[in-house]
């Protein structure tokens, strides 16, 4: 099959690889696949992956799983777990000991024609919900842990860091929550995607210090967890929803005189994410900025990685 491959910081499109034929795992022809921040960091050196990347799709299973699966468009949670061990066994299997994960770790990903994932990963798509939105699943889950892990009450003054890919889906499922919820965003296009849905928007002089309730920092940077950090209350929360490319440094006695809660946060609950694209309460359809046949992946990575970008996706033709 063809597909994009990546070692030691490089991409190169391949034609010779073969179909991800693996016991106990359904052959997924990939149909549309999402670009985001964490592939981008990967080519920057953020995890030594060598392989297929790419972790974000919906896709038809066409082999190795029982009838009533052949031909359903899927979604997969991205983190192949062992099942046996202390995480897995305490209910925290996202962080099994002995995971691989989609396109990340030790497991090929979706810029391919074809992937594979145990039926244990997958998710049917509701036929109401189109593949432009199904690709979204896996970060608009993403962008719901954050309500799994920190109760966000209506009364609550929400700032969120970063309107960017994972950004703005994160800005629409803490709006849910009708919180007084603020999103600091800089380009044109991310402003008027908040405010077309009722969104307030903020700019980054406006943002008063120890103001907030939640804070959630979302780019990555650390200007902006400098800046996240100096707009929270004493005892507030802390939310960090991006992947960090290098070493942060922190004024730690700060976190720990104003008693901040610091929350990482990463994989999320995929049927509630579908469920919210079925409803149409969440909507991720004006993120979509750009789209390439799968075949022109390299130059997709390269648009995906311009500032201000929004989600590049990568459609399999074949």
């Amino acid at each position: 099959m063809q597909a994009l491959w990546l070692e030691k910081q490089k991409t190169k499109w391949r034609t010779d690889l073969p179909l991800p034929q693996q016991e106990g795992q359904a052959l997924i022809k990939v149909r549309l696949a999402g670009i985001c921040g964490t592939d981008l960091e990967m080519t920057r050196g953020y995890y030594p992956f060598t392989g297929i990347p790419g972790h974000e799709f919906v896709g038809e299973v066409v082999a190795n799983a029982p009838a009533e699966w052949i031909g359903k468009r899927v979604v997969g949670e991205i983190n192949l777990t062992c099942g046996n061990c202390h995480a897995c066994q305490t209910g925290s299997p996202t962080h099994c000991e002995n995971r691989s994960v989609l396109g990340i770790l030790g497991k090929d990903g979706v810029f391919a024609e074809y992937a594979s994932l145990p039926l244990a990963n997958l998710h049917l798509v509701p036929d109401d919900v189109p593949d432009e939105m199904a690709v979204f699943t896996e970060p608009l889950a993403a962008a719901l842990e954050i309500n799994q892990q920190t109760h966000i009450q209506p009364s609550q003054r929400i700032l969120l860091v970063g309107a960017g890919r994972l950004g703005l889906l994160t800005a629409q499922t803490l709006a849910l929550t009708g919180a007084d919820l603020q999103v600091l965003a800089r380009y044109p296009r991310q402003i008027e995607i908040l405010h077309n849905q009722g969104i307030a928007t903020i700019r980054e002089e406006e943002i008063r210090p120890r103001a907030y309730d939640v804070v959630v920092e979302a780019t990555g940077s650390a200007a902006g967890f400098a800046l996240a950090q100096k707009a929270l209350r004493p005892r507030g929360t802390l939310a960090l929803k991006s992947t960090y490319a290098g070493n942060l440094t922190l004024n730690m006695s700060a976190l720990v005189v104003d008693e901040i809660q610091l929350i990482g946060s990463r994989c999320g609950p995929f049927a509630p994410a579908l469920r919210l694209m079925q409803s149409r309460r969440v909507n991720p359809l004006p993120l979509i900025a750009a789209e390439f046949p799968l075949n022109q992946a390299a130059q997709a990575l390269e648009q995906a990685g311009q500032r201000g970008m929004l989600k590049v996706l990568l459609r399999n033709g074949g």
